[in-house]
């Protein structure tokens, strides 16, 4: 079974090198990692506004900051937001900018920008109010033309900035990379539930991290980043937002052909990435990972007393789902070789955080598409969307990125990358994971660990960093679990469901060549009494194949029916121990609200680009939007034709589509 290949995962060697006394930094690690299982997932949430009202504050009202540019060092090029705004922007850059983790940098302006919609969900959470989006102010914001916190004459305010960063791609040391297109504008804070998301338009031009590049995005992947933010954020998947879509009809952009330029404004909790640590790391700019830690647990994540501690003795997989927290930050926990310090419990966070959202990426079938490591959130994010896709047939190999020709970054690969790149981060915070009790001695924070300490604590940063490998693996298959128990309508977990249900779905489904996510909705609505008999059981069994009926290879349609009833009767004797035998409209209820009906497929999404940027549509988008905010209901007053169109079958020449990191 493809999926327990989960089991043998995880031990992790890193070996470390001193190169010389002021700083230290690890070498490239040897890793054995044994593949993990391909199907793993996590993921639901319900986000549509249900009538409730929207109590939000005007643009102006809203609460904005810069913690992020008032607590790190800045481009020493351009050390001040006025520095900055003074300068042609063609000063600006591209180039390489050393010792600081942004630049400040004003979004490139545009003429006649055409808002071409808003996320409703988007606009609640961030705390702004319904029908603000129809300002001149707020248009002028989303589309890089207007600056609210900046004052022209005093030359003080908020001003906006790009990130600095590198990263790994495809497995190879890319050096600096950074935001070569995104420009955050502000922090805002909600005043209702005041989470604070740093607002960022994508598209709005060039910047010191350009690198070759115009600064631009095209209206084609606006629209796909724009949905698919949106719809994920719908299936309570941990993800990076938008609030908006704006096309530049003057901006010309040339990618494969000339496309029609676009900005998204989006918002996240942070926007940093394993490759901001990349970049430090591969500089030997220890001081700066140090102040870029203490950053992120206090104002990132809720300070380093919110932490996950050091776990209880015992099997992982009990000890690792609810971790003691509250710590004070100085704490120090475990015995002599064991101890392990506040960097240890932050790298723990991360690392939990990020299992979590790829078991949701598994049990959802999301495949990123390119998971760099500027491309993975430290808050758990899904993040930055090139060539992403869901799946279409169950297919564990599956990439939806044309230029994977070793399909690195396949929907099956997605859990073992993922942990790739935490490695790199582990690499990055090994000096201070390892450091223990001596983490805050003035001699190791001015000169770093010394020739006779490093054994000890290339030995400690060893041990903590495999600790945290198994639970990475305990918490990504909870998850998995516990996402894959409510996909089939179970109330309990069992052992044997793993293999039993779980793996025996997958492998029919990538057997028969079955599509994902219809089947459980399909499957909610499954009534027992229609699953009685095997010859019931066989009936039912083709509701669940494509319309031009079986297509797996070598299969006949009496074999398939034959191997889905068997799989049924399995799935109906679990639903009896769970549910009363007359329960069926109960369960289907709560089955239908984790089983989405409406995915934003390639397909759609490629339909939408061409409607919208070649049709001229505007209508289609806010409606296909609509759908991705609500994905569970059973219609959505617009069309019911169109609406089964675009929930059913995936038109045969539609599947498994694929497309490029060019946006």
């Amino acid at each position: 079974m493809l999926i327990l290949k989960l089991i043998e995962v995880f031990y992790i060697y890193i070996l470390f090198m001193l190169l010389h006394k002021l700083s230290w930094r690890p070498t490239k690690p040897l890793i054995r990692l044994a593949q993990m299982a391909s199907h793993i997932t996590n993921g639901a949430s319900k986000t549509e506004l249900n009538g409730a009202t929207n109590d939000g504050v005007s643009l102006v009202d809203l609460p904005r900051s810069h913690v992020f540019t008032s607590s790190l060092p800045p481009d020493p090029a351009f050390p001040s937001a006025l520095d900055s705004h003074k300068a042609p922007r063609r000063e600006l850059g591209p180039r390489m900018v050393k010792g600081a983790l942004y630049t400040f940098v004003r979004p490139e302006t545009s003429e006649e920008p055409e808002l071409l919609s808003v996320s409703k969900v988007g606009l609640r959470d961030i705390g702004l109010r319904e029908g603000e989006e129809k300002t001149e102010e707020f248009k002028e914001l989303v589309a890089g033309n207007k600056l609210l916190d900046w004052d022209e004459e005093k030359g003080e305010g908020i001003y906006p900035w790009a990130q600095c960063y590198g990263g790994w791609q495809f497995g190879s040391w890319a050096g600096q990379l950074g935001d070569g297109r995104a420009i955050s504008l502000f922090e805002s804070t909600n005043p209702s539930t005041k989470t604070r998301y740093e607002l960022q338009l994508k598209g709005a031009g060039k910047t010191p991290y350009s690198r070759f590049a115009d600064g631009k995005a095209v209206l084609r992947s606006s629209i796909r980043e724009f949905v698919v933010s949106e719809a994920l954020n719908a299936l309570r998947i941990p993800t990076t937002r938008a609030l908006s879509l704006t096309l530049l009809p003057h901006s010309k952009v040339r990618r494969e052909r000339i496309e029609p330029g676009a900005i998204v404004a989006r918002f996240a909790q942070s926007w940093l990435r394993i490759g901001t640590f990349d970049i430090l790391r591969a500089r030997g700019d220890r001081n700066l990972i140090r102040q870029l830690s203490t950053y992120i647990a206090e104002n990132v994540f809720s300070g380093w007393e919110s932490l996950p501690s050091k776990l209880a003795s015992g099997n992982p997989n009990e000890t690792a789902l609810n971790p003691e927290r509250g710590l004070p930050a100085k704490t120090i926990q475990g015995g002599e070789g064991e101890e392990e310090n506040r960097f240890a419990r932050l790298y723990r966070e991360i690392v939990r955080r990020n299992a979590k959202t790829v078991a949701a990426w598994q049990a959802y079938a999301f495949t990123n598409g390119v998971l760099n490591t500027d491309n993975t959130s430290l808050f758990g994010l899904s993040i930055d969307f090139g060539p992403f896709a869901f799946l279409d047939d169950f297919d564990p190999n599956y990439t939806p990125n044309h230029d994977d020709h070793m399909r690195r970054y396949s929907y099956s690969n997605q859990p073992t990358i993922i942990w790739w790149n935490l490695l790199r981060l582990g690499e990055s915070l090994g000096e201070l994971i390892g450091a223990g009790v001596k983490v805050d001695d003035a001699e190791f924070v001015e000169k770093g660990v010394t020739k006779d300490y490093a054994p000890e604590l290339i030995k400690r940063a060893e041990d903590i960093i495999g600790r945290v490998g198994e639970e990475y693996k305990a918490v990504f298959l909870d998850e998995y679990k516990r996402l894959m128990t409510a996909r089939l309508g179970l109330k309990s977990q069992k052992e044997e469901d793993f293999e039993n249900l779980f793996s025996e779905l997958l492998d029919t489904m990538e057997a028969l060549e079955l599509d994902f996510n219809q089947f459980f909705r399909k499957l909610s609505s499954v009534k027992l009494p229609d699953i009685e008999t095997d010859d019931h059981r066989k009936f039912v069994a083709g509701r669940f194949f494509h319309h031009e009926g079986v297509t797996g290879l070598n299969v006949t349609e009496e074999s398939a029916r034959k191997r889905v009833a068997e799989w049924l009767a399995r799935w109906r004797t679990r639903i009896l121990e769970d549910w009363d035998e007359n329960a069926d409209a109960e369960r289907e209820i709560a089955m239908k609200k984790v089983n989405p009906k409406f995915i934003p497929k390639s397909w759609i999404l490629d339909e939408l680009i061409q409607r919208v940027e070649r049709g001229g549509e505007r209508e289609i988008l806010d409606h296909i939007m609509h759908m991705a905010l609500n994905p569970y209901e059973d219609s959505w007053g617009w069309d019911e034709k169109e609406e089964e169109r675009l929930c059913g079958d995936v038109p045969r020449t539609g599947r498994a589509m694929q497309c490029s990191c060019s946006s």
